[in-house]
């Protein structure tokens, strides 16, 4: 059995040689560009840096964005990633002022989501505090018409569902809930079938990948440089797919590659070849009558 999934270009999928938490993150590619090669691949959908935006603003203006994703045939547009949203001192006023940013600019463009991520620098925060920071985050993601969701990562305090689930079960699951990364899955030994833990409402979002067996280097390192295109690692992306449409799930699904080779192609060829290859994990599902 096949569905008809809507697929969303993340940002660095489809930004060229730009590359996460490395400095300049601006894609040397047009915003044209790349709204068209997503569009013409099948995407519905692509993402935006919070570095990015703010110089297509300075050359487009919020507007003009909008009048381009639209051209090109685009429906949606996410906004990644807000970290230190739990923070204080200097990590959370530079966290306010991209926040701020990040809302207004979802209010003007009528962003999908904003992602945000938990904390990466080995920092202890109570669960108490992440949840009211969260629960607030997310408030005001609902003010500006879009929603916030929370990607559990291996290498961050938000690194297993009990804890990612703690953390967002206050929050109005309207406007803020889980992401859910095979890559972190596979890599947090999570398995699939705790997914059926997870209250559904708060599944809010769904990416995609893939990556060898093995981890080479940290896995800061092997998850910013060698995930492959879904279906050609040794991750069972199909599996993930029929254990996260197990529990209700009919939004959008991402498709997020962090690779040196990826980032060597123009922004049509990692469209096209992306997009090719998650179809075809969708293609080998194997679901019972009615799931879809």
């Amino acid at each position: 059995m096949t569905i008809s999934p809507r697929l969303m270009a993340s940002y660095f999928t489809i930004a060229g040689n730009v590359m996460p938490l490395a400095g300049n993150t601006v894609s040397p590619h047009s915003l044209e560009e790349r709204a068209r090669a997503a569009a013409e691949a099948g995407y519905c959908g692509i993402g935006l840096v919070t570095d990015d935006l703010r110089a297509l603003e300075a050359k487009h203006g919020f507007q003009g964005i909008r009048a381009i994703i639209a051209d090109a045939g685009l429906d949606h547009v996410e906004f990644e990633v807000l970290l230190d949203w739990f923070a204080d001192g200097e990590r959370r006023v530079r966290a306010d002022e991209d926040r701020a940013y990040l809302l207004r600019a979802a209010e003007q463009l009528g962003a999908y989501q904003i992602k945000v991520g938990g904390d990466i620098t080995g920092t202890s925060w109570s669960i108490d505090r992440m949840r009211s920071s969260f629960t607030e985050l997310a408030r005001q993601a609902g003010d500006a018409g879009t929603m916030v969701t929370i990607e559990i990562f291996p290498d961050s305090n938000v690194r297993d569902l009990p804890t990612a689930i703690s953390i967002v079960e206050d929050a109005n699951p309207q406007w803020g809930g889980l992401l859910l990364d095979v890559w972190h899955m596979n890599r947090g030994g999570i398995p699939y079938a705790d997914f059926a833990t997870i209250p559904p409402q708060y599944i809010k979002h769904i990416e995609l990948d893939d990556a060898n067996a093995a981890l080479v280097g940290t896995i800061m390192e092997d998850t910013l440089l060698r995930r492959k295109l879904p279906g050609e690692g040794d991750f069972n992306v199909p599996d993930f797919l029929a254990h996260v449409i197990a529990t209700g799930y009919r939004g959008l699904y991402g498709v997020e590659i962090l690779s040196e080779e990826l980032r060597k192609l123009t922004p049509a060829e990692a469209a096209r070849q992306s997009y090719a290859a998650t179809m075809r994990c969708f293609e080998r599902l194997s679901l019972p009558v009615g799931a879809a």
